[in-house]
């Protein structure tokens, strides 16, 4: 049995936290023990049912990614990280003495350089370090940082597909293990939409994400307007909420430095300017996430990111093409035209365009997501991406 520390770095439980999830339970108890270093918050709970875990208050983080790498007056962000330097040196000291018998620590996303450095000298054990984010691959100083530390003090590192794998140095060995789905069916009993009176001649476009503003909700109510207009009779369901209060003294000062993400109140106010109540529906966070892709006809995923996320795979296995934020897509997560549709990130007209293009032939939508379900089978098993990342374990514990 392999002993597995994993470092993650959100307190929310989330897309990276359910595939890691999914990953340890596929590979199951009696060839991993798991134990867990995480921010307070649903994730540790989450991790709870699967191993022992030690909360922080924080995890202190550098981030590093293409879209929100520091720049301008995000710099002042890393205040919140040296504070949080205190609370990740206690975890991981914790963490030590509480299991002195570590074999692996897994970092669960790059940007955690703090804790994966300090855990790495604590255990003196071999480290895997998951890149779920695409990573800023500029020339500055602080790219060629990371890239020095991914080469030299990690044993592994595991892209999460192809387009993370890409922004990565091409010198760099990567192993590219998907993130995984255990499909489940609808809780019975239960019904999502029994408030929500919903027109049965319309095209469902589904949103999964919380109301931030870079996961594109702000272009989906724009995209909403544009095909309104163009009297396509099309309705938005809403598969999420706020993340936070978007109140107080730190939410000020996250408007006032540009970093604000919760938008959920300005979201409802401008559908209600353009008189589009009647269109969206507003389901909340749910864990019968199968009840709500059975209602949708196609998934948006007009994220900022510029990267394919795991509602695209979730939609996939219940036969649901997707409109994908992603300017080069890789054919391991979507084939443009054949599994869904491709538009560049942080444009309403293009995705009202797309959403316009499934709606008007409801035929070519339901081929796409045939073809989506089959490319889901083949890249996002839960039992084969587990396999393989317990693979990664034993390689690098054989070296």
């Amino acid at each position: 049995m392999i002993r597995v520390l994993y470092i993650h770095m959100i307190g929310a439980f989330g897309g990276a936290s359910r595939s890691l999830a999914e990953a340890v339970q596929a590979v199951g108890p009696s060839a991993l023990k798991a134990h867990f270093v995480v921010p307070s918050g649903t994730a540790a709970e989450h991790f709870g049912d699967l191993g022992e875990v030690v909360a922080a208050r924080g995890l202190a983080q550098f981030d590093n990614t293409r879209y929100s790498h520091y720049r301008g007056l995000r710099w002042l962000v890393l205040a919140r990280e040296i504070g949080y330097l205190p609370s990740t040196v206690n975890a991981l000291f914790k963490a030590r003495r509480r299991w002195p018998d570590i074999d692996v620590v897994h970092v669960n996303e790059f940007t955690g350089i703090v804790p994966w450095l300090l855990a790495r000298w604590l255990f003196n054990v071999p480290v895997i370090v998951h890149v779920r984010s695409v990573a800023n691959d500029d020339k500055s100083l602080r790219t060629r940082f990371v890239s020095h530390l991914l080469r030299h003090k990690a044993e592994a590192v595991i892209a999460i597909d192809e387009t993370v794998k890409t922004s990565l140095p091409p010198d760099l060995a990567v192993d590219v293990i998907h993130n995984s789905f255990s499909q489940t069916a609808s809780v019975v009993g239960t019904d999502l939409f029994a408030n929500h009176q919903m027109r049965r001649s319309s095209f469902k476009v589904g949103f999964v994400g919380n109301l931030l503003r870079v996961k594109g909700i702000h272009e989906l109510v724009e995209a909403a307007r544009i095909t309104r207009d163009a009297g396509l009779d099309v309705e938005f369901i809403i598969v999420g909420g706020d993340a936070a209060p978007a109140k107080g003294l730190r939410a000020w000062i996250a408007r006032l430095l540009g970093v604000a993400q919760n938008s959920g109140d300005e979201v409802r106010d401008a559908i209600a300017a353009h008189g589009l109540a009647r269109d969206f529906h507003f389901i909340g966070a749910t864990k019968d996430i199968a009840q709500a892709y059975a209602k949708m006809d196609a998934l948006c995923f007009p994220s900022h990111f510029d990267a394919p996320g795991r509602p695209i795979f979730e939609a996939a296995f219940a036969g649901i093409p997707s409109i994908v934020a992603v300017n080069e897509p890789k054919p391991d997560t979507i084939i443009d035209g054949v599994t869904g549709i491709a538009i560049p990130p942080r444009n309403a007209a293009a995705l009202a365009s797309a959403i316009t293009e499934l709606a008007s032939n409801r035929e070519r939508a339901a081929e796409m997501g045939k073809a989506a379900n089959q490319l889901a089978g083949r890249n996002f098993d839960p039992v084969e991406n587990g396999m393989q990342l317990l693979a990664v374990y034993r390689r690098i514990l054989a070296d």
